[in-house]
């Protein structure tokens, strides 16, 4: 990892000189204290002595901000992408006062922001794409006995510690999609309980995820769901950690889709490529209750701004300004192209294929190819490519040269059948 270069440092130099004040980034609340007690406001020399040094210690430092490193050869998870330069700026700028006080401008924004994508009154930022989930459900959840019904795959039921009987004390009532790719309204019926009968856990929220395994849960199939849900008394959370992907898709924008629920979660650090953190969205009295809710959990955060202002910043230049993001797909559509490249490698050299490939997950079928999924991961190794075994992820920091290794990987693996 090389050091940073001078290009590099005069433009993180002149974002951090672009305040308007000197020191614009202390907290507004010491600033007041330290006037009243007549302690003189930092001058515009030790504002600029000071981002001159912290600067000289980037440039004989290495840094990671520069480039994707790893992530470029990581096929494993989007969740590796990096954060950019441009988010380094953004956290250059960033306001620093507390979240936990309603304090600090760069999360209000950040939470507005989010609400107004998503067409919700408002919304909370949090720091995982899991707290999101297992907050909304325990902030939807309020008095046993009550039971949640979601996709048998979902990553609330297998890739979330066991939170929903930990933090809900829910009982789960899993659903198969009859199709093999998302819910509809007959598979939640078929698995819904609304009964009187006291020997029974009744249906309290239907979770859906979307995407899920990389498909899309179609627009007009989640509107009957919704539909009949609220007919029925019976709430609807969204795992949209990847809702970015459907969009990107032209399946839908983030408005319609949140039409359809009663809460959202939406995840910053995987496609997007921020450090950290993730949203609710909902209306306002459920975000009040989740507020209280989350700093129970320790999840209360200060000087918060450093991780919202990230966030913003990957919104807006990898997904989009707006409800439907880049009219392109931008970056997130790139990875869709990726990924249709990869399957067709896939199956061009006689592999098949476990599930379709809609946005930015292949599902390549190792089995059929006769081969262990952790002899893949290693024969993968052999070439620098970070794999797990038969889903690979694309994301928009994969490189050129990964692909073209994953190719000879593949034709390797599909050769060595034969």
């Amino acid at each position: 990892m090389a050091p940073i270069t001078r290009t590099v440092l005069g433009q993180l130099r002149r974002e951090a000189l672009v305040t308007t004040k000197p020191m614009q980034c202390l907290s507004r609340q010491y600033m007041s204290t330290a006037a009243h007690a007549g302690v003189r406001e930092p001058s515009e020399k030790i504002h600029e002595d000071a981002v001159t040094q912290a600067l000289r210690i980037l440039q004989t430092a290495p840094i990671a901000w520069n480039n994707s490193g790893s992530a470029a050869f990581d096929f494993r998870s989007d969740v590796v992408t990096k954060p950019t330069l441009s988010t380094l700026a953004a956290i250059i700028r960033c306001s620093l006062d507390d979240d936990v006080y309603r304090e600090d401008a760069a999360t209000l924004s950040l939470e507005s922001h989010m609400a107004y994508l998503t067409g919700f009154p408002d919304a909370i930022f949090v720091n995982s794409g899991t707290m999101a989930n297992q907050l909304a459900l325990r902030t939807h959840l309020t008095q046993p006995p009550h039971a949640i019904l979601a996709d048998s795959r979902s990553h609330i039921l297998h890739w979330e510690a066991g939170g929903i009987a930990s933090l809900t004390g829910a009982m789960v009532q899993p659903a198969r999609p009859s199709n093999g790719e998302f819910l509809t309204l007959d598979d939640v019926k078929a698995k819904a309980v609304l009964s009187d009968d006291v020997h029974k856990c009744p249906t309290r929220v239907i979770s859906l995820e979307n995407t899920i395994g990389g498909i899309v849960q179609p627009l007009e199939e989640t509107r009957k769901i919704s539909v009949w849900a609220r007919e029925k008394g019976v709430k609807l959370h969204l795992d949209g950690a990847r809702l970015w992907e459907a969009v990107a898709a032209g399946k839908g924008n983030l408005r319609e889709y949140g039409s359809c629920f009663d809460s959202v979660g939406l995840d910053f650090s995987k496609g997007l490529g921020a450090p950290m953190g993730a949203v609710i969205v909902g209306g306002t009295d459920f975000v009040a209750r989740a507020r209280r809710i989350r700093k129970g959990m320790g999840g209360g955060m200060r000087q918060l701004g450093v991780l919202s202002s990230a966030a913003r910043e990957s919104i807006d230049s990898i997904f989009g300004p707006g409800p439907s993001g880049y009219t392109d797909g931008g970056l997130l559509r790139q990875s869709h192209r990726l990924a249709a490249r990869v399957a067709g490698m896939w199956t061009q050299n006689g592999g098949k294929l476990s599930r379709r490939t809609e946005t930015n997950i292949v599902w390549i079928d190792l089995k059929a190819a006769e081969v262990e999924e952790q002899m893949f991961n290693e024969m993968g190794a052999e070439y620098g490519l970070r794999l797990d075994g038969s889903r690979v992820v694309l994301h928009y920091q994969i490189s050129e040269d990964a692909i073209a290794k994953l190719e000879k990987l593949f034709i390797r693996v599909l050769q060595r059948r034969g």
